[in-house]
């Protein structure tokens, strides 16, 4: 018997697996990437954290699919900030399912527990994402089953339900009491792992769809670091705040966007809009070297992909802030 478990890398899902593990199940734990995840690499952590409890870890990249199916067109709508959460949890469960079937099992898994999340895991939000993820029946989750109706594996006894959860609300109380049990080390803290949730990150999402054209896979790592900013004619600036920024920003491939670096004098890296008038061309170059020590009276090199232009800082950065996108 093989069951596929959603996995997020939180505790969660974690304890969820085991649950299911300790009944003699395999487990596959499917970590599906949206592309709008934690900014640093997590793999490290989901393998440690599957070892643990004897998991196997399986990484599904659905970018392209998570933009054409989901996220500008979300049937359920947005929550607070940019996050279609409830479309976005039936894309994976019908994801989910779509491995369950190639890979040969029997069920699938969650680490939802109900009433924790007052919008997106309710009682009619958790049934509505089965619905439409078209997994009725299927979707087994261990840390609230006793709340729940009795799913296939439980009905087959494929899964001892007397061995499952009963979870219902925010406490955390009962999982600490089980990482514990079960000697579950350096696991998170639970907090929110996708940055659509982010109220200055969906500011961003925001500001994006309101002054550019289509929004591409290649489109989502220039969103996720830097000081965003809106030049006056509509050109889009992003600047590096510290040496990890500018090393990510300096790795980008988007033909969008120039690379700007300051020649003769340590500073940012930056990214500007291809479609840039002349006119924010230079304001872009003045803000990036705002950010560094020039001085306004004096005159420096910045590089817009190789091609040198004149620039002076302007007179305080709170001149350049007032762009900010935040």
């Amino acid at each position: 018997m093989k069951a596929i478990a959603l996995f997020s890398g939180g505790l969660d899902s974690t304890l969820a697996m085991k649950l299911i593990i300790d009944q003699g199940i395999d487990v596959v734990a499917v970590n599906i990437s949206t592309g709008f995840g934690s900014t640093k690499d997590r793999r490290e952590h989901m393998e440690n954290m599957c070892k643990q409890v004897g998991a196997e870890l399986k990484i599904v990249n659905i970018e392209d699919e998570y933009l054409q199916d989901v996220l500008f067109s979300p049937k359920h709508g947005y929550g607070k900030n940019f996050n279609p959460c409830i479309d976005c949890h039936a894309k994976m469960f019908a994801v989910a399912k779509r491995i369950m079937e190639a890979e040969g099992a029997s069920f699938l898994i969650s680490g939802e527990v109900m009433g924790q999340r007052p919008m997106s895991q309710n009682k009619d939000a958790l049934q509505t994402v089965v619905q439409d993820g078209d997994v009725e029946g299927l979707l087994l989750r261990p840390m609230s089953a006793k709340a729940m109706k009795p799913t296939i594996a439980e009905e087959n006894g494929w899964v001892d339900r007397e061995k499952l959860e009963g979870i219902v609300g925010r406490s955390r109380d009962r999982q600490l009491e089980l990482a514990k049990e079960i000697g579950l080390e350096d696991f998170e803290s639970p907090g929110g792992g996708c940055l659509l949730t982010d109220e200055n990150f969906g500011k961003k999402m925001f500001d994006y769809m309101d002054h550019e054209k289509d929004f591409e896979v290649k489109d989502i790592p220039v969103m996720k670091f830097g000081r965003h900013l809106r030049l006056p004619n509509g050109a889009k600036l992003v600047v590096g705040r510290n040496q990890d920024e500018n090393t990510f920003l300096q790795d980008i491939d988007n033909d969008k966007y120039f690379h700007l670096r300051t020649i003769g004098i340590p500073g940012p890296h930056g990214l500007l809009s291809k479609s840039a008038c002349e006119e924010d061309k230079t304001l872009a170059a003045n803000i990036m070297l705002t950010y560094t020590k020039a001085k306004p009276e004096d005159t420096y090199i910045i590089s817009f992909d190789d091609v040198e232009q004149n620039a002076s800082a302007l007179e305080s950065r709170e001149e350049a802030n007032k762009y900010n996108i935040l």
